[in-house]
């Protein structure tokens, strides 16, 4: 008779991660340092600047700063920024985004006033469209110079900077802005609230004034385009093009139809940036958009996009435009000079830009450790 064989005991299973390792999984370690800047930065501006005796921190933290200043300032800079990441992780950059929104934003106002070609009359949805069409137009023209004349993305953007913003002069009369104060269908875009009745707590001895529509309009974009970039094959083959283009072409990607779409992405939600400028400062004016794609890019690279490409998310482009929004907003409630806050964005450009260069360096080291072990 034969000895009782003893049976295996089954193999234990891979031990489940736990939830700060899911956590941080899903949230990103960028994502996360940003959380945390822009938490430690609101205090800062709410409670240490009033114990050093400086006075106007006090007023961040109230309904009419939160949904009023800071909400409405960050929603230009931050559809810019949502349509530079989309380009950026491409492994290009579109220099012109400004320029963009400020001929926008006199399409949109003379759309608005005087209708198109006296057909139709000017009306919400076509002062939209005019800006987005607009854009649209633009963005083809810089997708064009960059993929069939084969031009630097960085001089090709540079070049049509001045040349959109020349455009925006040349098509508002006599370069003058375009008025749009008896319009109040249209500057409801910049002044009218969703969800007033809710009922919430004051804050700052301020009652909750709603949600902007503008603000509103961002937050849709920025949802629209993280889909986009997260679960299309769009999305993919940008993230693919930014990372080996040359591997992108060979796996059967169509390059220069994708970088001309994703320049039209740009283009187009410039456009509605522009649009939305119009209503907000109620006159389409070519010098509308100046100086904020600098604050656009500032985003997008400390939100964690690479200079190279292949690397970004909306969801952090957005964490960090709220972070250049609050810093921007604490400043002014500090009372900081405006040139000195340009300094400011200066500097932080500067540290976007090499943050980013020290997270390429430190995954390329990494891939190297493991391909040396393999």
């Amino acid at each position: 008779m034969s000895e009782p064989q003893l049976l295996a005991a089954p193999a234990a299973g891979p031990k489940r991660p736990g939830f700060g390792r899911r956590f941080l999984a899903t949230v990103g370690v960028d994502n996360l340092s940003l959380i945390v800047a822009l938490a430690a930065l609101g205090c800062f501006i709410a409670f240490v600047t009033p114990l050093l005796g400086i006075d106007g921190g006090e007023n961040f933290l109230s309904w009419q700063n939160l949904m009023n200043s800071l909400a409405q300032s960050v929603v230009i800079v931050g559809l810019l920024a949502v349509g530079e990441t989309v380009v950026i992780v491409g492994g290009m950059l579109d220099i012109s985004v400004g320029s963009i929104a400020s001929l926008a934003s006199v399409v949109s106002a003379i759309v608005v006033t005087q209708g198109v070609m006296g057909m139709f009359p000017g009306s919400v949805v076509l002062g939209l469209l005019g800006g987005i069409a607009a854009g649209l137009f633009a963005g083809t023209v810089n997708g064009l110079i960059v993929t069939v004349l084969n031009v630097n993305p960085i001089i090709a953007t540079l070049g049509t900077l001045a040349a959109f913003d020349g455009l925006a002069f040349l098509i508002a009369p006599e370069g003058k802005p375009v008025g749009i104060v008896t319009q109040p269908d249209f500057t409801w875009l910049a002044t009218g609230r969703f969800l007033q009745g809710l009922p919430l707590p004051a804050l700052g001895g301020r009652d909750w004034p709603g949600i902007p529509v503008m603000f509103a309009v961002f937050l849709l974009v920025a949802l629209v385009m993280h889909i986009v970039m997260r679960y299309t094959d769009f999305g993919r083959s940008v993230y693919a093009i930014g990372g080996n283009a040359t591997a992108a072409r060979l796996a059967g990607i169509n390059v220069r139809r994708v970088r001309i779409a994703m320049y039209l992405f740009s283009g187009g939600i410039a456009g509605i940036a522009g649009a939305l400028l119009t209503a907000q400062t109620t006159s389409g004016n070519p010098i509308n958009g100046r100086g904020l794609e600098l604050q656009a890019i500032t985003a997008v690279f400390l939100g964690g996009a690479a200079t190279a490409g292949g690397r970004g998310t909306i969801v952090g482009t957005v964490l960090a435009v709220l972070l250049v929004g609050v810093l921007n907003n604490g400043m002014n409630l500090l009372g900081v000079g405006q040139f000195y806050q340009r300094i400011a964005l200066g500097l932080l450009l500067v540290f976007a830009v090499a943050l980013s260069q020290w997270r390429q360096a430190r995954s390329e080291r990494a891939r190297s450790r493991t391909a040396a072990l393999v």
